[in-house]
């Protein structure tokens, strides 16, 4: 073989060689180099997160005054620095304003190719928001009282709770995704819970069409945290059904698809005759963990369920940040947290102003996820 024959197969060699060279560094970069500066920057901003010690700090300040004086050193200080009044309200609303500015920062810092989903996450409080605003006018109650100042169309849901008719409720949310659905609530075609239900089956299917489209370990990841959030949904509804009497056909009606628990077992469970025997089925599942740790109180109070659930979610979450320290996991694990802590301080904040012990606080707020 001629010496320029084997340099030509040499050449394409060493030239496929390091063109797929090339395209897997190509793969790595695109993967891992977007999540390197936010996430070291959300990695410093998780170090500031309360510890168990700071929030019984805060529970022992026995005035909203020295409340707001122990968390000068904290990131909330410019959120609590000029509130129009000293209550719990106005506490409430500052926080809310803390947490979409973190959903803000995430907007800036994060790929461009996952900062949608954070967008859908934020409009899960424009459902919780509608829904809340809409079933309070509904039992004739201030629709003020059940909405967070949160969301992407905060402005609209302010508007709705101040609404005078239902009527106009429908000119607030005209061009909405949710008009149709409000507009079969109107026309009673529906009823509040169905209406509640429509709401939360087209978000979690639109998080669910999301996580889809991602690749590799950003599809694994919001696939995971998305069945999650659906199995909580699941579980909760048939767990309430079960403990107000509610029969399997009431309940099916009210499943999300898209969870890791299937149709088939999810029907199983809306059969079951009460409580325990939901909980006994679950045993056999991937939350056995929860049900055995948390049965009797679950027995209760269905919201124990609910809550050993959340941080069962904080949990998973928290694994997939160590399998995957440069992914979304690690924003989707803080934002989690940091509802978590606002969670935590809004109760604080509630329990100091209606004159509650502190011990009783701390055990209150211990039980919160």
């Amino acid at each position: 073989m001629e010496v320029s024959t084997i340099t030509a197969i040499l050449d394409t060699s060493l030239a496929i060689i390091f063109t797929w060279v090339a395209y897997k560094t190509g793969q790595i970069l695109w993967k891992y180099t977007p999540y390197s500066y936010p996430n070291a920057r959300i990695r410093a901003m998780e170090a500031r997160l309360f510890t168990e010690q700071k929030f019984n700090e805060l529970a022992e300040s026995k005035t909203l005054n020295n409340f707001i004086m122990n968390l000068e050193d904290t990131d909330y200080k410019p959120y609590l620095t000029s509130l129009p009044a000293l209550n719990s309200e106005s506490i409430d609303r500052a926080l809310d304003k803390a947490l979409t500015d973190t959903y803000g920062l995430f907007f800036k810092i994060l790929p461009k190719r996952t900062r949608e989903f954070f967008k859908l996450l934020l409009e899960e409080w424009d459902v919780r928001n509608i829904t809340s605003s809409v079933k309070a006018k509904l039992r004739g109650e201030v629709a003020r009282d059940y909405i967070n100042e949160i969301g992407t169309m905060v402005e609209k849901v302010k508007a709705i709770a101040d609404a005078k008719s239902f009527e106009e409720i429908l000119v607030i949310l005209e061009g909405t995704e949710y008009e149709e659905a409000y507009q079969k609530l109107l026309l009673k075609e529906i009823t509040p819970e169905e209406f509640e239900t429509e709401l939360y089956k087209n978000h979690y299917l639109k998080l669910s069409k999301y996580a889809a489209t991602r690749k590799d370990e950003e599809k694994t990841i919001l696939q995971e945290f998305v069945s999650l959030k659906i199995d909580k949904i699941n579980l909760s509804t048939i767990l309430r059904g079960k403990a107000h009497g509610l029969g399997a056909d009431k309940l099916r009606d009210s499943l999300i698809l898209g969870g890791k628990i299937k149709r088939k077992t999810l029907e199983a469970l809306a059969n079951m005759e009460d409580v325990e025997m939901v909980l006994a089925e679950l045993d056999s599942t991937e939350y056995s963990g929860i049900i055995r740790e948390h049965r009797e109180e679950i027995l209760e109070d269905i919201s124990a369920f609910e809550r050993a659930f959340d941080r069962y979610i904080l949990q998973r979450m928290a694994e997939l940040t160590r399998f995957y320290p440069l992914s979304i996991a690690v924003p989707l694990s803080y934002i989690l947290q940091k509802e978590s802590e606002i969670r935590k301080l809004k109760a604080i904040a509630k329990l100091i102003e209606d004159g509650v012990k502190p011990e009783i606080i701390k055990k209150v707020v211990g039980e919160l996820p």
